[in-house]
């Protein structure tokens, strides 16, 4: 039986801050294998872990993938291009021939919201989600909180502006539900068409003006501005406006100089922030693509029981 009060991890909302620190603190213990010589343990020999990815995402898989097979599973990739599904097979239809294969755990990435969510009533197996829609992306947000744990320590009064794209991301709730549930304060920062009506009322701060983000903050999370919607919308004039109002460049951070910068990536270098933020001295954005993979094996781990991780190290 897992450790953790939940049974499965579909998102942020509602988890409790004790879980949320158990899984932060066992990523510690992993961080700290991921940095010996031989960065593999038992610890989930025998299981067998599937990644359903109906949409592309390289870092997030790899970063899954990687962290299976440092834990010692069997892992099995799937992917929508190519399979049944393109040839009309319901998602359930999907899992319910996987399940019979016997598998464990099933990491799943899809364009819906709530997808992670059917699956539990779907399969007997432990399901993670690694992005439904524009819902949540738990696995991200509890990345970026473990890199912030690691700049700050206690988070609890901390100031976190997410700036970007709030309405169609998949960070930003996974951001907002975990980190408040450690004690942080939230603003968001974006142009009014990419920030959704009535945020305010999960106790969150908005702002429209990064200059005023930046002041409150003591990191930012500069979010991915999904350049396909903009494409297709419009929900701003062009990317070089976005980039003159709600850019993180140097000039912006003179005010700020020992403010932290997160970004889940991939980036748009030019668009949502400048080569010299991103791969400046304040950035910890390589910091979180390592951490990735530890907070991975933390949840992994945990939700397939773990007790008997220290022995097996």
């Amino acid at each position: 039986m897992s450790i953790l009060k939940i049974k499965h991890l579909l998102g942020l909302e509602g988890v409790s801050a004790e879980d949320i620190t158990k899984i932060l603190e066992t990523a510690v213990s992993f961080k700290q294998i991921l940095e010996r010589p031989v960065k593999k343990v038992p610890t989930l020999r025998g299981q067998t872990v599937v990644n359903l990815f109906f949409e592309n995402s390289t870092r997030t898989r790899i970063s899954f993938e990687l962290a299976e097979k440092r834990l010692s599973a069997d892992t099995v990739n799937f992917s929508a291009s190519g399979s049944s599904t393109s040839k009309g097979e319901t998602l359930r239809d999907t899992v319910r021939n996987i399940e019979a294969m016997k598998i464990d755990t099933v990491v799943i990435r899809h364009s819906s919201p709530g997808s992670a969510e059917y699956l539990t009533k779907c399969l007997d197996a432990k399901i993670i989600n690694a992005g439904d829609g524009s819902h949540e992306h738990p696995t991200q947000g509890l990345l970026d909180i473990f890199t912030l744990r690691e700049k700050f320590g206690n988070l609890k009064g901390k100031k976190i502006a997410i700036v970007g794209d709030i309405a169609y991301g998949r960070v930003p709730l996974s951001n907002i539900y975990g980190l408040q549930a450690l004690g942080a304060e939230i603003m968001l920062c974006g142009p009014p068409t990419l920030i959704p009506r009535d945020i305010e009322k999960i106790g969150v701060k908005v702002s429209y003006r990064i200059e005023e983000a930046i002041e409150f903050a003591d990191a930012l999370n500069v979010l991915r501005i999904q350049l396909e919607r903009q494409n297709s919308t419009g929900l701003f004039p062009t990317t070089r406006e976005y980039f003159r109002f709600f850019g993180i460049t140097k000039e912006r951070l003179k005010s700020k100089p020992e403010i932290v910068i997160l970004h889940p990536g991939p980036i748009n270098r030019g668009v949502e922030i400048d080569s010299e933020v991103a791969d400046g001295e304040n950035s910890v954005i390589l910091e979180q693509v390592t951490n990735g993979v530890a907070v991975r094996m933390a949840v992994l781990y945990l939700l397939s029981g773990g007790e008997e991780v220290r022995e097996n190290q």
